[in-house]
């Protein structure tokens, strides 16, 4: 071969592989200017009323509309307590639960990853070689033969073009299902920072529950050994020393009880912060934990649309849009393309010689018939789209209850507390004046015991009601949605 002929075979492969590319990006051009067939999504209107609710349950949180709301407020700021911070911190840090909502996401985030790369032609180098022994009988020649082909291409294998948004609507449901995630994933962080703060208090509760059984148990040791010394010498009668050891025994009992509680409650912290926290860290009761601060829902129940669960099922409704859109593709024709550019030769030693190029350029429509699958997964789509969007409505709505209730108790524990303070004063100045009636002899042992019982029991109602309180002001930290980070 002379050689102006193989700068010509030369010029003519070059020319076969730019008509080749130029195919490429005609096919690239027309998949990203094609159509979607996924329905519009607009927010479905809040099946709540716009308005908190009202009445005397809710007269207090009124008054607390100048109040920081829960948008303005980070969660440093909302937990004053430093050792309750370093609690919360440590949670966030070893918590297994939120350590696998976060790992969650990454996975999603992968598949998202692999569904958009779906948009995209894989190009794949390919070299192959074959050496064949055709006999005399089948060869074109009447001789036997033996035939060699070896060649390297680079190419696109069946690489469908999105003209009718199929892909691109699995596209949009995978980067829908990962934003759910990742709410999913801050609905998680904020549920473990609202139940370890919770149980913080509560086992700051039971630990001032047992100081008061302990003290109560002191002053009760000492009012039955004055009643046994009295008994002794003849001036009190058994019963009165069986009525004053019932009661030494039942402070026992609550010690044993609130023992249990508080070694159970730490227990639970243990676990939320998937690390023992150390004793230094721990409340000795409630009064020794600065309260989390006061918060106000705000003057609309909108705000409930930026709490990350319905986030995530918003995510989750309009990934169902998405996937209507993507059945509705596949009951239109789909354009596949494979394409090669290389060399081949019936030598190896000629793969990369003059007059060697090959190109390769076959588009495939395929056009369905009759599938009746792809109009039941139509079909199914379109329930599932009603089936997320009855999930999105029932969240808000079951947000807004959650709301509503924890105002209602914001409305009306501190007037609880308030009373069962003044219970407790009155109770406390009868056990005293029933003590000295019976010391000095005016009255039976009798009035002394139902003093007492009423007295422990009034001061225990007083804890638990403070409990109630600050773990309200948490919960309702939770239920509005946790606030900045």
């Amino acid at each position: 071969m002379n050689q102006p002929k193989q700068v010509a075979q030369i010029h003519q492969g070059m020319n076969d592989m730019n008509k080749q590319l130029l195919f490429i990006l005609v096919g690239i051009a027309l998949f990203m200017g094609g159509c979607s067939l996924a329905p519009k999504y607009t927010q479905p209107k809040a099946p709540i009323p716009v308005e908190w609710p009202q009445g005397m349950a809710y007269e207090e949180t009124g008054a607390a509309a100048s109040v920081t709301t829960i948008p303005e407020l980070s969660r440093q700021e909302f937990f004053a307590d430093q050792q309750l911070q370093k609690v919360i911190g440590t949670a966030l840090d070893n918590n297994r639960d939120l350590r696998l909502a976060a790992l969650n996401v990454e996975r999603v985030r992968a598949l998202y990853g692999i569904q958009r790369a779906e948009l995209f032609p894989s190009v794949n180098a390919v070299g192959s070689g074959s050496k064949q022994r055709v006999p005399a009988d089948l060869s074109s020649t009447g001789k036997s033969m033996t035939v060699e082909q070896y060649s390297v291409n680079l190419g696109i294998a069946s690489w469908e073009i999105d003209f009718f948004g199929r892909i691109r609507s699995l596209k949009d449901r995978a980067l829908q299902e990962y934003l759910a995630t990742e709410q999913a994933r801050r609905s998680a962080q904020i549920l473990l920072v609202s139940e370890v703060a919770r149980v913080y208090l509560t086992l700051a509760a039971n630990r001032g529950t047992l100081n008061l059984a302990r003290s109560t148990l002191e002053t009760r040791q000492t009012a039955y050994a004055l009643i046994q010394r009295s008994y002794e010498v003849g001036v009190t009668n058994k019963l009165d020393l069986r009525r004053a050891q019932t009661q030494v025994d039942a402070a026992r009992g609550d010690i044993a009880r609130y023992t249990q509680l508080a070694a159970q409650a730490q227990n639970a912290l243990n676990l939320l912060a998937g690390y023992p926290v150390p004793e230094n860290l721990l409340p000795s009761d409630l009064s020794s934990v600065t309260p989390p601060k006061e918060i106000s829902p705000g003057l609309s129940s909108e705000v409930l649309l930026s709490r990350p669960d319905i986030m995530a099922a918003e995510h989750r409704l309009k990934g169902a849009y998405a996937f209507i859109g993507a059945a509705r593709a596949a009951l239109f024709p789909r354009i596949s393309l494979t394409s090669a550019v290389g060399t081949a030769s019936s030598e190896l030693s000629g793969l990369f010689s003059s007059g060697s190029a090959a190109w390769s350029f076959a588009p495939q429509i395929t056009m369905p018939i009759f599938d009746a699958r792809t109009w039941a997964a139509l079909r199914v789509s379109k329930a599932d789209q009603k089936i997320i969007l009855t999930r999105y409505e029932k969240a808000i709505q079951t947000a807004f209850r959650e709301v509503a209730d924890a105002l209602a108790v914001q409305g009306t524990i501190n007037r609880q507390v308030s009373a069962q303070q003044s219970l407790v004063n009155a109770v406390a100045e009868t056990y005293t004046l029933s003590n000295k009636r019976y010391t000095n002899g005016i009255d039976s042992y009798l009035g002394v015991l139902d003093a007492q019982r009423s007295l422990h029991a009034a001061q225990q109602g007083l804890i638990s009601l403070r409990l109630a309180r600050l773990a309200n002001r948490v919960r309702l930290y939770a239920v509005l949605g946790g606030g900045s980070e």
